[in-house]
């Protein structure tokens, strides 16, 4: 009967298995997009609590996002809604994270999106900025998914672009 080194056994398998977990974290990493982060401003000539009061609650959203057609929430604590494009070819599904209306301000992420992107998070937030004007601000992080950089951040620009402008012109004097 062979005699088995068991120290050399066991150290030629953790050794291998270490091998392994670094080359798969290795490679992960390498087809990963790095985090990539969105922040679109616009100024509206309304203060701040008129602008909480039309864009603050959590469906307000189909009424200032142009290509959104209906928004349901669940009822839940917090709340999930699920978004429909006007056209029917997109559904968004988005659980809010976090609210503080005496901020002017909520967040919530990705439950699913169309969007080429993981790891989705947003904040939208209200300011005053002086003489009874509001500052609107949507920021994100996110990960693109790897080789669609470009087409995630194009889409999500579009979107924050057309929904601040949609807000500020709801307000134009």
């Amino acid at each position: 009967m062979k005699h088995i080194n068991w120290k050399k056994l066991v150290a030629d398998v953790t050794s291998a298995a270490i091998s392994v977990g670094a080359t798969t974290v290795l490679s992960s990493c390498a087809t990963q997009a790095p985090t990539a982060t969105l922040t679109r401003s616009v100024q509206v000539a309304a203060n701040p609590d008129a602008v909480w009061t039309a864009i603050g609650p959590y469906c307000a959203i189909k009424d200032w996002l142009p290509p959104i057609g209906t928004c349901t929430q669940d009822g839940a604590s917090p709340p999930t809604r699920t978004l429909v494009t006007k056209d029917g070819s997109a559904t968004f599904v988005e659980t809010q994270t976090a609210r503080n209306d005496a901020r002017h301000t909520y967040s919530y992420a990705f439950v699913s999106s169309p969007l080429p992107v993981t790891h989705y998070t947003s904040t939208i937030e209200v300011k005053p900025n002086g003489d009874g004007a509001s500052t609107v601000t949507w920021r994100s992080t996110y990960v693109p998914d790897a080789g669609k950089e470009a087409a995630a951040s194009d889409a999500l620009t579009g979107v924050y672009d057309a929904g601040l402008a949609s807000i500020q012109a709801q307000f134009a004097k």
